[in-house]
Formats: C-alpha cells, sequence, structure tokens
C-alpha cells in the first residue's frame, strides 16, 4: 500500500528534519537553507561554515539526507545548491 502525501505535507516534514539537524550545523558555525522539493528530491544550501567546509558532501549525505528520509520516506535524494 503506498501511501500519498501531498507536497505540502511532505515540506513540512523535511521542514522539521531540518530544524532537527540545524543545532548541530549552527554548533560548528553554519546552517542549512531549503530551496525546494520537487517530487522525490529535496534541494538545499549549506550556509556558513558548512558551505566552504571539505565534510560538507558527508554532513549532507549522513546527517541531512538521513534526517530528511526519517521524516519523510518519500524523498530519495538530498541536493546542495551552491
Amino acid at each position: 500500500m503506498e501511501i500519498n502525501t501531498t507536497h505540502e505535507e511532505t515540506v513540512t516534514k523535511v521542514m522539521e528534519a531540518l530544524e532537527s539537524i540545524r543545532p548541530f550545523l549552527n554548533k560548528d558555525g553554519g546552517d542549512i537553507e531549503l530551496i525546494d522539493v520537487k517530487e522525490s528530491t529535496v534541494y538545499v544550501k549549506l550556509l556558513g561554515n558548512c558551505s566552504g567546509c571539505s565534510l560538507n558532501f558527508s554532513t549532507l549525505k549522513l546527517g541531512v539526507e538521513n534526517t530528511i528520509k526519517q521524516h519523510a520516506p518519500e524523498i530519495e535524494k538530498v541536493v546542495n545548491v551552491e
């Protein structure tokens, strides 16, 4: 059985996921901004120290993407917009 969620519901879940991870990014002098949600892809922008950090790919994939998928299982990938 497939669960159909509206675009607004998905965006709300993604925002909740970002709020849950934001304190960890802020602690390192960074932040994250939601740019867009299209179909099963979330577009974000890493800000502050996160934008130029050599670990930002790991942060994005291991931290942000996993957290978003826990909140919104319909999301398949997260893309950083530079």
